[in-house]
């Protein structure tokens, strides 16, 4: 019978010891691990740019996906890789949906990988 796979819910900020520390316990590492790994993909690095560029306002989906020279379906998909690791948020406006860079969560990352002196 094959195992299945752990269910991790990544999607509120990380919240461990900068990785210079010391050691990581294996869950911290693989919640980490699933958060650099939605942000590993350049269309999502240039999406996240623009989500940060934009604030406090919200960027609607429609727009991305010529500003990033992809497909709306590709850009969907990114954009919900990048919410789903807890980096973006969304909201229904009409028919539109409109991200925005999660501020608090791109930070937390951010100071999990920072090392000091």
């Amino acid at each position: 019978m094959p195992k299945s796979l752990p269910v991790v819910d990544i999607s509120a900020p990380v919240c461990c010891a900068p990785l210079g520390a010391g050691p990581v316990e294996p869950a911290v590492a693989l919640a980490l691990a699933l958060r650099l790994k939605a942000l590993a993909d350049p269309a999502r690095i240039q999406l996240i740019a623009i989500l940060m560029g934009a604030r406090p306002d919200a960027v609607c989906a429609c727009d991305l996906a010529d500003a990033v020279g992809l497909s709306p379906g590709t850009v969907s998909h990114h954009l919900a890789r990048l919410k789903k690791a807890g980096l973006a948020t969304s909201e229904r406006r009409g028919v539109n949906i409109f991200y925005r860079a999660d501020t608090v969560a791109i930070e937390a990352l951010r100071a999990v990988l920072a090392t000091c002196c």
